[in-house]
């Protein structure tokens, strides 16, 4: 079975390296938090396919809005996974500059990146650039306000963005069935006048393949795709969720069995693409890299608090003026104790 068109060997074996390496930095990563190393993380195993697919479909210039279990997408990029993990420490140096990396700031309110990205990718349109951008989100997404404004403005404007719902068919303990009366969350693009795309969201490639295409539509001009990526949440919404109490196991088990690393690995070899010498040492140079990352986020400085009063406004509003003065004097040697001086 020979790849399919415009894959070729190199980056048939990239992408599955960069989906094994988000894997196993989830696998890390929770064990960070449950040592109480870093703070909430959202796990994603099953899911790098479509992230990995996803982003390589990009080209450089091209910006990405985050949901909160993309939090990695950053990395496929090259940005530090020392920098991710000290952004779950709450340090400063965290997360990612979106200028450098071209990714919007994760956006915890659910489904408020897709206007964020529509918005962004007209923008660039009406400066004559040629900058397509995609949002990332879940099914659960699709049953908000902020969906539906993103999708209908993205349609009435022919914005150059695409609009990729990873369907894990669970919205928390919600499960799609009972989110919607439609067949397939795809088929909402109608009402928004604009093409669906329903791809298989274990299938690295044909992710890969079905957004290359709808980010060339947008790029020349053909305005927004909404993509639905069918896969499964194979773990827990995020901790301490127990999915044991509103599931059965018997689904999940099943996706285990077949989920997209597993059956990537197996196309590769079937392809003499990939050894399991090969697969091994990719997971080895993965763990080694985390193992440096957290020792480098763990020893960074502690930050000076009144950080958190930059990058709000272009100026500081009097009441921000005032409540940083207030902070520095209560960080002040000898302070301790003292009124702050704050009117309850």
């Amino acid at each position: 079975m020979p790849l399919p068109p415009g894959i070729t060997e190199k980056l048939a074996v990239e992408l599955y390296r960069q989906m094994l390496y988000l894997r196993v930095f989830d696998e890390r990563a929770l064990i960070y938090h449950r040592h109480g190393r870093i703070g909430t993380w959202a796990i994603s195993w099953g899911h790098e396919a479509i992230q990995v697919g996803a982003m390589f479909a990009l080209r450089e210039h091209d910006w990405a809005f985050p949901s909160y279990r993309e939090n990695k997408v950053g990395l496929v990029r090259g940005m530090s996974p020392a920098d991710v993990l000290a952004g779950c420490r709450g340090h400063p140096q965290g997360w990612w500059n979106p200028n450098i990396w071209r990714l919007g700031s994760i956006s915890i309110p659910v489904g408020s990146q897709v206007p964020h990205a529509v918005g962004f990718a007209w923008g660039e349109r009406l400066q004559g650039r040629d900058t397509v951008a995609l949002a990332f989100f879940g099914d659960g997404a699709t049953s908000e306000g902020e969906f539906h404004e993103g999708a209908n403005l993205a349609g009435v404007l022919g914005a150059p963005a695409i609009l990729l719902c990873t369907n894990n068919q669970w919205a928390i303990s919600t499960p799609v069935r009972q989110q919607t009366r439609a067949t397939f969350l795809v088929d909402k693009a109608v009402g928004y006048g604009i093409p669906g795309v329903r791809v298989d969201g274990d299938d690295v490639i044909a992710v890969y393949l079905a957004v290359s295409e709808a980010v060339e539509r947008a790029r020349s001009g053909g305005g927004p795709t909404f993509i639905e990526c069918v896969t499964y949440r194979m773990q827990a919404h995020a901790f301490p969720d127990d999915p044991s109490v509103y599931r059965e196991d018997t689904d999940a088990a099943a996706a285990r069995r077949n989920e997209c690393l597993v059956r990537y690995e197996r196309y590769l070899q079937r392809l003499d693409l990939l050894t399991p010498e090969a697969a091994t040492r990719f997971r080895e140079e993965s763990l080694a890299r985390m193992a440096a990352a957290i020792t480098e986020a763990e020893a960074l400085p502690a930050p000076d608090p009144s950080l958190v009063f930059d990058h709000a406004y272009e100026r500081k509003t009097p009441v921000m003026s005032r409540d940083l003065a207030q902070l520095r004097s209560s960080l002040a040697p000898g302070a301790a104790g003292k009124d702050s001086g704050r009117t309850p």
